[in-house]
């Protein structure tokens, strides 16, 4: 579908271009992934910049939804809001050093274009500014920059903005062409990048991007990209001719991270993180997943490391909760155990990524500073250009295993002792889906069933089943809404019963539990149950807004009457950290002495978002 070109940036310009970046990503992710050298030539780069843009799209869609149904302000969110999205959303879900780079560039130009909170839009010299801002931003942001990367790119397409007057469009496209510049000169810049005859993988994504905002403004979709300087085409193992500029193969080249891992660790990989780090102070508070999701990306902004030189053993990455001061603190500490080391975001909030041996004493060093969360740690297993020794012989792949999207760490803990891999959705952040991907390759079986657990979550986790599938693992989706709903399933979960059937027992346990929720409102909005201000307790069953009240305690039982008027056996509630104390006491109470023969089960479900999970079955 054409895109109506946008005059001046506002809140409609940053959807537009979020989509259109996306789709760029997605057209270039295999020839991206493919010239993926510096420091290590692992073929994900594409697919992280992907993956970190995709998450930024579904911030962006979440503000406009948001405003969609609001009272106020029906339709369009102000500029501020929709940058905000995109640089919270991009931070949230960066994967790897291009990720986490590309995070800080949004985040940069959101810092300037959200300034004046009250701008509907900027022009020109605006965008001029958002575009300078980025470039120096991202630069601040790595400990170690390196010429010939993606910070050369930024650079350069905010150098050309500079000198060019004119309107949003005329200052996207000089950024585009100072960009697509830098990085046809980036071999000449990174000896390893001469050597392979290959543009940096980093900057090739980052003038996708640009190539996006060009197209948001103008209309006009810009040329192709050269991306070898030797018609040479990286592989894992080496190089082969190129047959065209445009040739978009090497599917071969992104070979999973998650299974070298799991090669590498066996069923129990957590012994990476050592004794020492899982009993510092703090860490019980931690949600901590060790994964291969995210792989060294070529633009790992570090001291030249070329194939075969030797480095750190381990990627370590996490979301951090944290003051500035302390993050200054555990930039030195990062700094001095290994490298890589880049630290975007602020607020409180920061993405860190660094090279390391010692993977304990990297996220001690995060628990130290505040509450490290989403922790992965990618082993670079042997027979990667980093380490030496003998291959490890595979793992053997289980037959089947279930994977769910869980709202809190408490049904994290829950879910995990029943078997399942789960995937930790914190309140605002869901998971994209190479998120619930990567936690289907994690589970290493022949057969998943996928839980979403969300209906929001539906199409993201259907996109990830279909690829899983292209891998050659056999995936069901049940399409559950709720938590409750994936207990239900995952409680008559049989692995040694056939696929199908177990499937067909999961879908009915799930299909017949109701689910609500109780919830405070954040703004003014219609609902079903007429309209509701901020701050108002609204009990929800089966995704509608049923009961608006001003108490949690009497709002959820009035829920709980609605939903057990139609009969049930069995009453399930997931508390978060939020809910009064006496809540489920007070709901037990009702149910044992108005409900004969219908039992309650209690789970904590901790930071969830919601205040109490209900299920009936």
């Amino acid at each position: 579908m054409a895109q109506v070109p946008q005059t001046f940036f506002d809140a409609l310009a940053v959807r537009t271009w979020c989509g259109l970046a996306l789709e760029a990503l997605g057209r270039a992710r295999e020839e991206i992934d493919a010239i993926n050298v510096y420091p290590v030539a692992d073929g994900d780069t594409g697919t992280n910049l992907y993956l970190t843009v995709e998450s930024a799209v579904a911030a962006v869609e979440a503000v406009f939804a948001g405003h969609a149904v609001g009272l106020a302000e029906a339709g369009k969110p102000a500029l501020a809001d929709a940058v905000r999205a995109m640089a919270h959303g991009a931070l949230i879900g960066a994967q790897g050093n291009s990720g986490t780079i590309l995070a800080q560039l949004l985040r940069g130009m959101a810092q300037v274009l959200a300034a004046d909170g009250e701008t509907p839009h900027t022009d020109g010299p605006g965008l001029r500014l958002a575009l300078r801002h980025a470039a120096d931003s991202a630069r601040e942001a790595v400990a170690h920059p390196v010429e010939g990367t993606v910070l050369s790119v930024a650079s350069a397409a905010a150098d050309a903005a500079d000198g060019t007057e004119g309107d949003c469009g005329a200052v996207a496209r000089a950024a585009y062409e100072g960009a697509r510049t830098a990085l046809a000169a980036t071999p000449g810049q990174l000896a390893v990048l001469g050597r392979a005859g290959v543009v940096d993988a980093g900057g090739r994504g980052l003038v996708a991007v640009l190539g996006a905002l060009v197209e948001t403004f103008t209309g006009e979709v810009p040329g192709a990209v050269a991306v070898s300087a030797g018609h040479a085409r990286v592989r894992r193992g080496g190089t082969e001719p190129w047959a065209a500029h445009g040739d978009s193969g090497g599917g071969e080249a992104g070979e999973s991270r998650s299974q070298a891992h799991s090669q590498a660790y066996g069923a129990d990989p957590l012994h990476a993180l050592g004794a020492d780090a899982l009993q510092a102070p703090g860490a019980d508070a931690l949600h901590t997943r060790v994964d291969g999701d995210t792989a060294v990306t070529p633009d790992a902004l570090a001291d030249d490391c070329a194939p075969g030189e030797g480095g750190p053993a381990f990627e370590v990455i996490y979301l951090l909760e944290a003051e500035d001061a302390a993050v200054s603190r555990l930039r030195s500490r990062l700094d001095a155990l290994g490298d890589s080391l880049v630290v975007v975001g602020g607020d409180g909030l920061w993405n860190v990524h660094v090279h390391v041996d010692d993977a304990g004493a990297a996220v001690e060093a995060g628990v130290e500073a505040g509450r490290p969360y989403r922790i992965r740690i990618t082993h670079f297993g042997a027979g990667d250009v980093h380490t030496t020794g003998a291959e490890r012989p595979p793992r053997e792949r289980v037959q089947r295993a279930v994977v769910a999207v869980v709202p809190g760490e408490g049904l994290a803990g829950l879910y995990t002792e029943a078997g399942a891999t789960t995937v930790l959705a914190r309140p605002g952040e869901p998971p994209a889906s190479g998120e619930l991907l990567d936690a289907v390759r994690r589970a290493h079986a022949r057969e998943v069933v996928l839980l979403p657990n969300d209906a929001d979550l539906r199409h993201t986790a259907a996109a990830a089943a279909e690829q899983a599938r292209a891998e050659g693992i056999r995936v069901a989706l049940i399409p559950t809404r709720s938590a409750v709903q994936g207990i239900a399933a995952l409680a008559v979960h049989e692995p040694e019963r056939r696929f199908d059937e177990d499937v067909v027992s999961m879908t009915s346990a799930a299909g017949a539990t109701r689910y609500a929720e109780v919830a405070v409102a954040e703004r003014q909005s219609w609902t079903m149950a007429g309209i509701c201000q901020a701050g108002d307790v609204l009990g929800l069953v089966d995704g509608d807004v049923a009961v608006i009240g001003t108490d949690v305690t009497t709002t959820a039982e009035s829920v709980l009457d609605r939903m057990l008027q139609a009969g049930g056996e069995l009453v399930t509630l997931v508390i978060g950290d939020e809910a009064p104390e006496s809540v489920a006491a007070h709901l037990e109470a009702r149910v044992r002495e108005s409900y004969l023969a219908v039992d309650t089960v209690v789970y904590r479900g901790g930071r969830q978002g919601a205040l109490l999970l209900i299920g009936v079955e």
